[in-house]
């Protein structure tokens, strides 16, 4: 195998910086709500075409593009203002792929249910699977709102794939069977069925379903608990359970089989980050190849191949790479191409059959993401596209990652966001929580959001405060029941720290957050009364209470128990932690924007706020229920108007026009 070039790659590096046009001065906010020009890109199995979403406004489109020379094949567009979702190569000329309708920016576009299979030229159109029917040939037979995920495409088999198929059976989750199918006609086979419900499943080497990973939420007591149980299946179909953490507190699953038979796993002891290592079949023993102290393994880099795993990535601040193959063939290629972008972040995409062609993609802070294709016979790496080349990579804020010491010990990580061509120093803030609040986590990638704040002249603090996915699962359960209390203190503690390291000034800090974030924006400062000179809560939680009467989250037991673990059922105790009830401590402007579909923090919680500031003599600035969307706006044009609002906002109480 030839090693990069690296001589070749510069040169097409320069090549690439020809595309993209500079701005001459700080880019509009219609640059920023903009919607990427493509998600990800995939290259046919065989190298002959590359196929891509492409987005159109309201749907976005799959594109074939000839590999050569970028020409286009074909363009895929559902009817019914449907999107593609998940696209895949099933064979050299054929692809397979989902419909989503688009709602939101804090939640995933939501899928029909409904795959597709089209030829690269569009012929042999095919609807396979239909929400609710067993398959495209039998429409009529309903089977209780099937939902199905690729598991396989079989590299050697043009016509079949292999498909998970969830079949909800009752609260705890959905029974789950392994199908082979055809994606010409439609009809499929059972190749296997989960021993319990709510499993995932997984492949051997031969692609024959033979592990199972099953998970609960619920202990003996009927409250959230989270447990799961690792069965292998015999050769004479029967699953035998190999580990269950309800016994040795060990939560054991596997992430796949490579070609040459090894079985990855991945394994935490439910407190400290989950690490990677190889599963010995034959005595259900675990070897141990990485794990970081510190932060969840958050993605694989595989070989050209899709089975071996020749590196791991970890995010307490920027990604960190691992490298646990370093003599592997791909492994000497990653770490070639890695030193070729330095301080941004690589990835292996996806690579034809033979490994000869791999889309490799590159981001940053500061880049949005730029996809080269590498070409292994000539050590080249061609420049694809770009994905947002309206935006100067170059006037991008910066990102630094931090970690500091909270009030009660515990070491936190996030990320300032630094405006270009500032000192970095005495800065108006703005502290913006995430989502969740159990789960979600910022990170050091380029975020449109952010930048847009950033290219007004703010710094933008993000902390991952308890309670954040990705520093283990004890960080994440120290969250539970902490909405009002150590949470808060978290990020009341990050913003001391960037006072206190002078990058903020303390007379203009303000605070903006979305969903969790939201209800954290008016929390904090009823918690800390003086910190901060305005709010901004977005599609927020306002009333704890109303999360178990209103909204997606109750309609299920599982979410129940949720919430009554992570938020408690102490009515006096969920009022003395919702804003809503505190709007007489709430002393400073605030604005308030929700979605009129929302499901998630309905609007209710947003109108209640704000009839609760107006009664407490503080009338929010301004209110903002946008028809039609839903947990976050995702109409450039709703987005537009949003951010125009905001940011006038804050410029009136921190930015130039508050002097």
């Amino acid at each position: 195998m030839k090693t990069l070039n690296r001589a070749a790659l510069a040169l097409a590096l320069v090549g690439a910086a020809k595309v993209a046009a500079v701005p001459a001065q700080a880019a509009d906010i219609e640059d920023f709500v903009r919607h990427p020009s493509y998600s990800s890109v995939r290259i046919s199995p065989t190298g002959e075409y590359l196929a891509t979403t492409v987005d159109r406004g309201d749907q976005d489109v799959l594109v074939v593009l000839r590999t050569k020379d970028l020409s286009i094949v074909k363009v895929n567009q559902l009817p019914d203002r449907k999107s593609v979702g998940a696209f895949h190569w099933a064979s050299p000329e054929r692809l397979l792929f989902t419909a989503v309708r688009k709602v939101g920016s804090y939640e995933q576009p939501f899928g029909t249910g409904e795959w597709f299979a089209v030829n690269a030229d569009g012929s042999q159109p095919r609807p396979l699977i239909f929400y609710g029917t067993r398959d495209a040939t039998q429409r009529s037979k309903t089977v209780s709102n099937q939902s199905f995920s690729l598991l396989d495409t079989l590299r050697n088999d043009d016509t079949n794939v292999v498909m998970t198929v969830y079949s909800p059976r009752s609260d705890e989750g959905a029974g789950t069977e392994v199908v082979l199918l055809d994606t010409f006609t439609g009809r499929w086979k059972t190749l296997a069925r989960a021993p319990k419900e709510n499993c995932d499943i997984a492949l051997d080497r031969e692609k024959q379903p033979r592990f199972a990973v099953c998970a609960s939420s619920r202990n003996e007591e009927g409250e959230f608990e989270e447990r799961t149980e690792l069965f292998r299946r015999g050769d004479d179909g029967k699953w035998n359970l190999v580990n269950a953490s309800k016994s040795d507190g060990r939560h054991l699953a596997i992430i796949g089989t490579s070609e040459d038979g090894t079985v990855y796993a991945s394994e935490t002891d439910g407190v400290k980050p989950a690490g990677i290592g190889v599963f010995d079949v034959g005595t259900g023993a675990y070897r141990p190849l990485f794990q970081d102290p510190v932060a969840d393994i958050s993605g694989y880099i595989q070989a050209a191949d899709q089975s071996r795993i020749v590196a791991v990535v970890t995010e307490a601040g920027a990604p960190k790479v691992e490298v646990l193959e370093p003599e592997h063939a791909d492994g000497k290629l990653y770490q070639s191409l890695a030193a070729a972008f330095p301080g941004e972040m690589v990835d292996f995409s996806s690579a034809t059959s033979d490994g000869s062609k791999i889309v490799v993609s590159v981001y940053s802070d500061r880049n949005p993401g730029e996809l080269y294709l590498y070409d292994r016979a000539t050590g080249q790496a061609r420049f694809l596209m770009q994905q947002r080349q309206w935006l100067d990579k170059a006037k991008m804020a910066s990102v630094k990652p931090f970690s500091f010491t909270a009030r009660d010990g515990q070491k936190l990580y996030g990320y300032l966001v630094v405006p270009a061509g500032t000192s970095g120093r005495n800065l108006p803030l703005i502290v913006n929580p995430h989502g969740g609040p159990i789960g979600p986590r910022d990170n050091w990638r380029f975020n449109s959001e952010a930048q847009l704040l950033a290219s007004r002249g703010y710094a933008v603090l993000k902390i991952n405060f308890r309670g954040s996915g990705g520093y283990g699962r004890g960080f994440r359960d120290a969250g539970h029941g902490q909405w009002g209390q150590a949470i808060q203190n978290d990020i009341i503690d990050a913003t001391r720290w960037a006072i206190s390291e002078g990058y903020a000034d303390k007379d203009r800090v303000c605070i903006y957050g979305g969903s969790f974030g939201g209800y954290s924006s008016l929390m904090a400062p009823i918690r800390e009364p003086g910190m901060f000179k305005c709010a901004f809560g977005y599609v927020g939680v306002y009333d704890m209470g109303m999360l178990f009467t209103k909204g997606d989250i109750p309609q299920s037991e599982s979410g129940v128990r949720y919430l009554r673990r992570t938020v408690g059922t102490d009515r006096a105790v969920q009022q003395a932690n919702s804003p809503a009830f505190n709007a007489d401590k709430v002393r400073i402007p605030v604005y308030l924007a929700a979605g009129a579909r929302d499901e998630r923090a309905v609007p209710d919680q947003t109108e209640a706020m704000a009839d609760a500031l107006r009664k407490a003599g503080n009338p929010p600035e301004g209110v903002i229920i946008q028809s039609g969307e839903m947990h976050g706006f995702y109409k450039e044009e709703n987005n537009l108007r949003l951010y125009t609002e905001m940011l006038g906002f804050f410029d009136r109480h921190i930015g130039q026009g508050a002097k």
